[in-house]
Parts: structure tokens; C-alpha cells; sequence
């Protein structure tokens, strides 16, 4: 177990459990001589806490800082911090262990309470890996982005303005639709339960092939969420009353000129997620969602 590599991120939300988490945690991974970097925001994090002792552990601020023989990236948070992992892991394979510090936790299933009794299981590949597909994302003018994909959804929406926007939706070159709305999210099946689902899109399993496009706030009510096969092209062309409108990919928000298009196809690759055995999607939905509670005499 010694040569394993490791690499650690979380967010400054989390203090609040990290002080009972992490020394025993480091003090595991140290004991059976797992070689561990930080990620350099969360380093100063932990840092301030009592009894974490960081002497000579190295700190990675970028994907390329990364050991390229890493075994695990491991997420200390919710869901959030696993579609900001994303930028860091992007196409290398390295699966993520997330350690659900937040509250909803689909992505981050490993409760803060199981995860040092299950880092026996973890090292020793004892679990099962769910595999993630994610949007590929292209501009049509010069500009780049700086990390082009989504694990949940890419969303392109009104900026500086209240008025709706218009947005004409390709698939393969053909015309799906002029969306007068809010905005408009294509969503990866991780997604269909974040930002499409609360705008009444459908909840998709994740070892589906699918994007599903959603409108925000849709002017006409006969607009639906429709489902589509990832190996399409998607085009996006918006118009609005101001010169930009606002694209999110996940966490990451950008503005764009309306002259400027968008092209989203499935990324070549996939991520990773490591899942406990006894932990199951279904479970997690039901959990989640509150799926068959009865809470009248709660």
C-alpha cells in the first residue's frame, strides 16, 4: 500500500468538519505510507486546524501540477467541489473519491462518517466505479476556455438584462428550435439532477448515453425538455437585447458576445467516481429526494 499516490481538495466551507476528519485521516494514509498532495487554497485551510501536521507535503494549484502516476483524488465537500475537482483531474483517469462534507451529496456519496472505516476497501479497490460522461464545449469566435468541459451542465443565460433571450438550438445543422426563455441547459445524465431537474427536466441514470436540453423559464408553455442521443453536435446561437449573454459550464461562468456560437458534443473521455459497494444510485435518489417518506406524523 505504500505506493500510492494520493491528492487532496476541498473547500474553505467545509471547517466545520474537517478539525475531526483530517488528522485522522492524514494520520492513516501517513501510517500505511501514502504519499499525499494538497491542493494549494485547501492547504491553507488546513493549516489553521488543530493537530494537522503539513511539514514538506507539496501543494498543486493546477492540472498540470498534478503527479502524473496519481492513484486517487480525493474531494473533501458536496457536490460542488467534485465539478470544481474536474478542472483539476480532467482526461488523466484518476478516480475520485468524494467525501460528502456538504449537504446534498449525489456525486459525494461517501459520508464524512465512512470514510476512514472504508479506507481499508478504498486502497485495496474493494468499491465500484461510476463512470461519468461530460460535455466538450467549443466557441466559434477566437477565444478559448479555459477548461471546455461539464460534468453536469452547460447553461446559457441573460446577462444584464430582464428581458428573455432567444436561442436557436442545432442538432446536427438541423434547426430544433427557437427557445424564448430565460436561458437553455443541456445536461449530461449526472446533471439531469441539478439545475435541469428544478427546471422540471427529467431524471436520467447515469450509464445512459444522453443529453437532455432544457429550457429556463420557457415563454411558450408547450416547450418541453427533450431527450437526445450524446453522439449529436449541438449548436447554440443567442439573441438578446444586450451585446452578451452568460455561459456556465458547472461552477465556471463566462460572458460571451451574442455574435459568438457555441458547439457541444460528449467529451472523448470520461471521469471516474469511486462508489462504496454497499452504496447504490437508486438508494442515493431515494435518500436524496425523500422518494416513499411519510413524514405526516414525523
Amino acid at each position: 500500500m505504500s505506493n500510492f499516490k494520493i491528492a487532496l481538495y476541498g473547500k474553505r466551507t467545509t471547517t466545520t468538519y474537517l478539525g475531526d476528519l483530517i488528522p485522522v485521516f492524514l494520520e492513516k494514509i501517513r501510517q500505511k505510507g501514502i504519499l499525499f498532495q494538497i491542493e494549494k487554497e485547501f492547504y491553507e485551510v488546513l493549516k489553521n486546524i488543530e493537530n494537522v501536521n503539513l511539514d514538506g507535503v507539496e501543494v498543486f494549484s493546477a492540472h498540470d501540477e498534478l503527479w502524473q502516476d496519481l492513484d486517487y483524488f480525493f474531494t473533501f465537500g458536496g457536490d460542488g467541489t467534485i465539478l470544481s475537482a474536474v478542472t483539476f483531474v480532467r482526461d488523466s483517469q484518476v478516480p475520485i473519491v468524494g467525501v460528502n462534507t456538504g449537504r446534498l451529496g449525489y456525486l459525494a456519496s461517501i459520508h464524512k462518517n465512512d470514510l476512514i472505516p472504508n479506507l481499508e476497501a478504498i486502497f485495496a479497490q474493494d468499491y465500484n466505479i461510476s463512470e461519468r460522461s461530460l460535455l466538450e464545449v467549443h466557441r466559434s469566435d477566437d477565444g478559448t476556455l479555459e477548461c471546455p468541459f461539464a460534468l453536469n451542465e452547460l447553461s446559457v443565460m441573460r446577462k444584464e438584462t430582464t428581458s428573455m433571450i432567444s436561442v436557436d438550438a442545432y442538432i446536427n445543422g438541423e434547426l430544433l428550435n427557437s427557445f424564448w426563455a430565460d436561458g437553455l441547459i443541456i445536461a449530461t445524465p449526472t446533471g439531469s439532477t441539478g439545475y435541469s431537474l428544478s427546471c422540471n427536466g427529467p431524471i436520467i441514470s447515469p450509464e445512459n448515453s444522453n443529453f437532455v436540453i432544457t429550457p429556463i423559464a420557457p415563454h411558450n408553455l408547450n416547450v418541453r425538455p427533450i431527450v437526445i442521443p450524446d453522439k449529436e453536435h449541438l449548436k447554440l446561437k443567442v439573441k438578446s437585447r444586450v451585446s452578451h449573454y452568460s455561459l456556465s459550464l458547472d461552477s465556471r461562468l463566462v460572458s460571451l458576445k451574442t455574435t459568438t456560437e457555441i458547439m457541444v458534443k460528449r467529451a472523448s473521455f470520461v471521469v471516474k467516481i469511486v462508489e462504496l459497494k454497499h452504496n447504490s444510485y437508486l438508494e442515493t435518489l431515494r435518500q436524496k429526494l425523500f422518494w416513499g417518506v411519510d413524514n405526516r406524523n414525523a
